[in-house]
């Protein structure tokens, strides 16, 4: 909405009259505890949306505009522009909760972007803060290899009807309704000292530190180190809670962790890990033990995750609700069941309606519009380009809500590299494995599209890595090894680990089956694979060439492994 026009509600439209009254109502009270330049900011991007330029409004506009900065500012390398808008969004919300809270007119400056949204308070609503709205005024869906796609219009559109209807039910529900999606809180305790030395105490502290620093990697959860509160503050209690000891020998330490359901004390997980006291190898061993810790924990199949999937809820809560979607995601990637994908999707459609500002939740529908399109048959050259379209729309959502979001950067990551933009997509990828490189399910993916891109040296090498942080057998795990396992001639290797696969009903892993089982030479086992595509994938057989290049970058690569269905007795077309 970049202009002051928005749509009716109850409380009847907001003229630009109504609206530059409460930006000067906001600009005069004490309450907006806010810098000059703060000042300044807002009265700039509401005078030029009033003024219907709304779409002029940028990074780069406002640092040259209003901070003074010379043309020469770059928005990627200065986060000016973000940070301040931080800190104005801050102000404008502690003041609708104070000076404010009885005004009519609502401005607030949605996450993503710096376009004001402008609305009247309903009637039927008590003075409250005001709502995160939904999405920014345009939400454009990314061109795939630089080019305007017909569909963006129609991608652009999905995207905000389901950020339209978030807002209309957010509008629709009582004040005290969920704002945000459910995120698991774990209290992270001081670790003890057991030897009482000031060595074991300096130990015991720096762990304790390196441990929440890891952990806070995860943007999926939240963690704290009191659950002490102020006076009428009120939080909602952790789920969980870790503890730790350190006790010293001579040239060692150890450190036992154990991780617990905070409301009942039962024990969900518990370890122990040994360093050396060597000086100059103290801080690299706390941090891996750190990060082995943080990893064990938090990623998507790690510790907490599979605690809340076996968590079971007679009419959850819409936070509730929208989380277990994504463990929903989760659940499904891990057998790769093409059969429970639309389910996951709906789930995680209804999750973003319900909380636009979910950036996991975007990311990981980003993800599954992708595989909704890779694991249909027959390949439709009409639909796929909309598909790629509108999973490069949601994973831009979810990235612009939170720029640290890994699961947004993998959606991002895979989206590019399904529409060809095979540099931008590794480069997404490693600057998501910066922000986290803890995440063994984002190392997986990363490393796939850099093997499949021909990079299979790098790429198998971090698979590898991947699989031994996290050692679950899981269905696209398997594959990732297998196929490397393959294209380094390692048949027997191949065939082995896609037997060990879970993924029964996924025609990509019967496909793969196919070439292994036959280059390496166990042809019964490749006829069975032939006949289980025959009967159930024709579609894909048909179609050979488009698929395995959807994936392959190389030409070599997508010859030898046609090559290999032949040699199962697949008909290839060329």
């Amino acid at each position: 909405m970049g202009r002051a026009e928005p749509a009716e509600d109850e409380g009847g439209s907001v003229s630009a009259a109504d609206c530059r009254a409460q930006l000067e109502r906001i600009l005069d009270s004490n309450d907006f505890d806010a810098t000059e330049r703060a000042h300044r900011f807002l009265r700039y991007v509401v005078d030029e949306t009033l003024s219907g330029r709304g779409d002029r409004i940028k990074a780069y506009s406002i640092a040259v505009e209003v901070f003074g900065r010379d043309t020469s500012f770059d928005p990627q390398s200065d986060p000016i522009v973000r940070v301040e808008a931080g800190h104005l969004r801050r102000a404008i919300e502690r003041y609708y909760l104070t000076a404010g809270a009885a005004d009519p007119v609502l401005i607030a400056i949605p996450k993503g972007g710096y376009v004001p949204f402008f609305s009247r308070r309903p009637r039927h609503l008590p003075p409250a803060e005001p709502p995160a709205p939904a999405v920014p005024a345009q939400v454009e869906a990314a061109p795939s290899q630089g080019k305007t796609r017909p569909f963006l219009a129609v991608t652009a559109l999905l995207v905000a009807v389901l950020a339209a209807a978030a807002f209309a039910w957010w509008w629709t529900t009582s004040a005290t309704g969920p704002g945000s999606p459910e995120r698991p809180r774990l209290l992270v305790q001081p670790f003890e000292d057991l030897t009482g030395t000031e060595a074991s105490a300096t130990i015991a502290r720096g762990l304790s530190q390196e441990v929440v620093g890891q952990l806070s990697k995860f943007k999926d959860i939240v963690v704290v180190e009191s659950v002490d509160t102020r006076p009428g503050e009120t939080i909602p209690s952790p789920r969980f809670a870790l503890a730790g000891s350190v006790s010293l020998s001579d040239d060692a330490f150890r450190l036992r962790v154990k991780f617990t359901n905070w409301n009942d004390g039962s024990v969900l997980w518990a370890n122990s890990y040994d360093g050396a006291m060597k000086v100059g190898e103290l801080v690299g061993v706390q941090s891996d033990i750190a990060r082995n810790v943080a990893t064990t924990l938090a990623q998507s199949h790690g510790v907490i995750a599979n605690a809340d999937a076996s968590r079971r809820m007679d009419n959850p809560p819409d936070d509730w609700a929208a989380y277990s979607c994504t463990l929903s995601f989760y659940a499904y990637r891990a057998e790769s069941d093409v059969n429970r994908l639309p389910g996951v999707r709906e789930c995680l459609e209804e999750a973003v309606a319900r909380f636009p500002n979910y950036a996991t939740a975007w990311g990981l529908l980003s993800q599954i519009y992708i595989d909704g399109m890779r694991f249909s048959y027959p390949f439709d050259p009409r639909t796929s380009p909309k598909t790629i379209d509108m999973a490069l729309a949601a994973a831009k959502r979810a990235v612009e809500l939170d720029p640290f979001n890994v699961r947004g950067l993998e959606a991002e990551m895979t989206a590019l590299y399904f529409a060809k933009d095979i540099e931008g997509a590794l480069a997404v990828g490693k600057q998501a494995m910066e922000i986290n490189p803890n995440d063994t399910d984002l190392m997986k993916e990363y490393a796939s599209w850099l093997a499949q891109s021909g990079n299979w040296a790098e790429g198998c090498r971090l698979s590898t890595e991947a699989v031994e942080r996290n050692p679950a057998r899981m269905a696209y795990s398997e594959a990732a090894l297998a196929l490397c396992a393959y294209f380094t001639g390692n048949y027997h290797e191949a065939a082995t680990r896609i037997k060990r696969s879970p993924a029964v009903n996924n025609p990509t892993y019967h496909a793969m089956a196919a070439a292994f089982f036959a280059e390496g030479g166990y042809m019964e086992d490749a006829a069975r694979e032939r006949v289980w595509l025959e009967a159930n994938a024709p579609g894909l057989i048909k179609n050979a060439r488009q698929e395995v290049a959807m994936r392959l970058l190389r030409k070599q690569d997508v010859d030898f492994f046609l090559g290999s269905l032949k040699k199962a007795g697949l008909d290839i077309k060329n």
